[in-house]
């Protein structure tokens, strides 16, 4: 895999996103209270709101928009909405975060 280097985990807060704009769209970094940090595609597939502008509660994300809830962990959207965004690989080493673009590359194809 082709890892991009993105930052450090301390450069999102506790509970919060950081958007990352690659050639083949915007990416979602998010942080949970936990220090899990995961990175989707930053648009709901409801309305394509932002998703890093949304509220992180435990391994999900809520849509600033229509309080759509997408799971950091698969891209589903849960409860009674259905719809996705892709998730992308990310790896944190010693606080160190780095994404795999290549899958976002294959995917956009």
């Amino acid at each position: 895999m082709n890892w991009i280097a993105i930052g450090t985990i301390n450069d999102i807060p506790l509970r919060g996103a950081r958007c990352v704009k690659t050639p083949q769209g915007k990416i979602g970094v998010f942080r949970t209270a936990e220090n899990e940090v995961y990175a989707i595609e930053d648009h709901c597939p409801h309305k394509g709101g932002p998703l890093t502008q949304g509220i992180v509660h435990g391994a999900s994300v809520t849509c600033p928009l229509h309080n759509w809830v997408i799971s950091l962990e698969t891209g589903k959207a849960l409860g009674a909405d259905e719809g996705a965004v892709r998730t992308i690989p990310i790896r944190n080493i010693d606080g160190q975060l780095s994404i795999a673009l290549e899958s976002v590359l294959v995917a956009a194809e």
